[in-house]
């Protein structure tokens, strides 16, 4: 494909330089959110084997969204998003296009930021070995700022996505060790069971009686495995990001291997995460996983420490489409400038940290975001992007590919629907159990 005519200029200097491996771990860095938390709580809620086919459905879905993306970018040697929202619908298809993605993309690094602000206060009494007594470098609020100065901001200026190659790459083998130590208390750790004067039981115990608290269902429905697709589709949102990385992968052709080495990679070790978790706690699980295990534990205190330097570091990959979203509608024909990078980035984790600082329900706001970012850039513009790009003369509207993008679509709008209907019962009814977001 040519250089990217249509979108001005902007990473054309940069087209082609990012090996296969560097894009391999950008992207698995862009699917690994902090959902990963909350996945053995959706497995405690519908049970292994549905989990399971949950799981491997959303992912094919997941490749089969990139799959028309990258047809309908080749189709039209086009690169970023919103000038695809462009071809298919005009002006005003770019400028929801890029609202959608600027808008889930703060979603994720407020996500990210909130946990930063709860998590590391704690990891840091950890270390010192003492509790707070209103030390300024204990107050989450003074901890966001410092880390998004003194990490993220200098990393969200570098030029080129692929340079984070490296940082990614160290953010996912944080969560390898975070994987590691959660299999490893599996085979450490009794199965807590909670009663009136909170002793704890073996699992060999457990099993011997007929307590159902530990014991592992294969299938279950509980009224709060409505959140289980919500938090399965999430987890695999990465779609922002698999143009910017197409637009300097090296051998453009490759993408889609890249695509799927990194949802198979996310699938592992999603999975293992889910099914160790569970079978530590089983019916007892937390909504994030993380609150489960206590906070004197040196190994858990680590894993905490190694969580928290993976969002962190997820931060950065996640800013870039934003900044590209925010240049296509305000610079559509401005060539590079450091002053514009600069001060988008700036101007954006700024927003993000007054968001974490000053909105107490941030999960509630951007729950309702993420109900309607994430199927829309998942399922609904992959597949009317499709459908409006591919020309007649190479596929008719009635062949099966643009049938099954109608209807990969459609099913967008459900998802949609369902998740806004699930988040508002909720809220009338007052279930809710912290679940971790993208």
């Amino acid at each position: 494909v040519t250089p990217d005519t249509e979108s001005k200029g902007l990473h054309t200097f940069f087209e082609g330089k990012t090996s296969f491996g560097m894009s391999v771990f950008n992207l698995s860095n862009a699917i690994m959110g902090s959902g990963i938390l909350g996945l053995a709580y959706a497995m405690s809620n519908t049970g292994i084997v549905l989990f399971l086919t949950l799981l491997i459905f959303i992912a094919i879905l997941t490749a089969y969204s990139i799959h028309l993306l990258l047809k309908s970018a080749g189709v039209v040697g086009i690169r970023a998003y919103e000038q695809l929202g462009f071809r298919a619908f005009g002006q005003t298809g770019k400028i929801i296009a890029a609202c959608i993605i600027t808008v889930h993309n703060i979603g994720a690094m407020s996500s990210y930021l909130f946990i930063v602000k709860i998590e590391l206060p704690f990891v840091i009494e950890g270390l010192l070995g003492h509790k707070s007594s209103g030390e300024w470098y204990l107050n989450g609020n003074y901890l966001i700022i410092i880390v998004s100065l003194g990490v993220i901001l200098p990393l969200a200026l570098m030029r080129q996505l692929g340079y984070l190659g490296y940082t990614s790459g160290f953010s996912l083998s944080c969560m390898v060790f975070f994987l590691i130590s959660v299999i490893y208390k599996k085979f450490v750790m009794e199965c807590p069971v909670y009663s009136d004067n909170s002793t704890q039981t073996s699992i060999s115990a457990v099993y011997s009686s007929d307590n159902d608290t530990c014991t592992a269902k294969l299938v279950t429905l509980t009224p709060q495995a409505a959140y289980t697709i919500p938090i399965l589709a999430f987890a695999f949102v990465c779609h922002p990001e698999v143009l910017p990385i197409y637009t300097e992968l090296k051998k453009s052709k490759r993408m889609q291997n890249v695509a799927n080495i990194s949802i198979m990679a996310m699938f592992v070790m999603y999975l293992l995460t889910a099914i160790f978790g569970y079978l530590t706690f089983y019916g007892n699980v937390e909504g994030e996983l993380l609150k489960n295990y206590s906070t004197a534990d040196t190994l858990m205190l680590c894993v905490r420490l190694a969580v928290l330097v993976a969002v962190t570091l997820t931060v950065p990959v996640v800013l870039f489409p934003i900044r590209r979203a925010v240049l296509q509608l305000l610079f559509p024909e401005k060539p590079f400038h450091w002053a514009r990078h600069i001060l988008i980035a700036l101007c954006l984790l700024f927003l993000v940290n007054l968001l974490v600082i000053f909105v107490p329900n941030i999960r509630d706001i951007f729950g309702v975001i993420g109900a309607t970012s994430a199927p829309s850039l998942i399922f609904i513009l992959p597949g009317i992007f499709y459908v409006r790009i591919v020309p007649e003369e190479q596929e008719p509207m009635k062949s099966r590919p643009k049938i099954m993008a109608i209807v990969f679509a459609a099913l967008g709008f459900i998802f949609m629907v369902t998740s806004i209907s699930f988040i508002i019962l909720e809220w009338v009814t007052g279930h809710s159990k912290g679940i971790g977001g993208h």
